[in-house]
């Protein structure tokens, strides 16, 4: 048996603590999770946004590319794509929502200078590799809205778990026994007044 249960004063107070206590970390966990829900609708539809851009710049650099590759030749073409240089200037940070950690990445983008001659190419294979560039732009960016959806997302079923509990287990059941308590209280003055009343109607014969 709990002893916390037991009809007393100071098991009453406690109960009660352990109530208000209860209800303000239930507030506390409805107000985390309404604001990650605002994060993440705000996120999903960045998101979609930047996913309808890459979808038409990707339409755009291919068929820039497929006319240079018409122009100028495949292997041509694939000769000069060789001398892109790899990318190396992403840095990878974190910023913290309501405790959750989200990617902050930056990208420290390069002059558009192509290792090519413009002499000997065509103005599609520009407009080929400066479409593929905000493609690459456009999934760095993405793929830091996509990994902080998905961390906000499992946040918010963590924090909407610990409100349930909060709200359908730890709060009935304080209420329960601040009430069973306070019966029981009162159940003692009601007899102890009985009592009194009876010793003094006796003495009084």
């Amino acid at each position: 048996m709990n002893l916390n249960s037991f009809p007393t004063k100071g098991n009453l107070i406690l109960a009660k603590n352990s109530l208000a206590l209860a209800r303000q970390g239930y507030g506390l966990m409805d107000k985390k999770r309404n604001i990650l829900l605002r994060e993440l609708m705000g996120l999903i539809d960045e998101a979609k946004n930047i996913q309808s851009e890459i979808d038409s710049t990707f339409t755009a650099a291919y068929q820039a590319l497929q006319i240079a590759n018409i122009e100028l030749g495949i292997n041509y073409v694939q000769e000069i794509s060789s001398s892109v240089p790899v990318e190396n200037g992403i840095r990878i940070k974190v910023r913290s929502i309501m405790g959750t950690e989200i990617p902050l990445v930056e990208h420290q983008e390069a002059p558009l200078n192509p290792a090519y001659a413009y002499y000997s190419t065509r103005e599609s294979l520009d407009e080929a590799r400066a479409n593929f560039e905000k493609v690459k732009e456009l999934t760095i960016k993405l793929s830091m809205i996509e990994n902080s959806a998905y961390r906000l997302a499992n946040n918010i079923k963590k924090t909407q778990k610990r409100a349930n509990a909060l709200k359908n287990i730890t709060i009935p059941t304080y209420e329960e026994l601040s009430r069973n308590i306070t019966n029981a209280l009162e159940e003692k003055e009601r007899e102890e007044f009985t009592r009194l009343k009876v010793i003094k109607q006796t003495k009084q014969k």
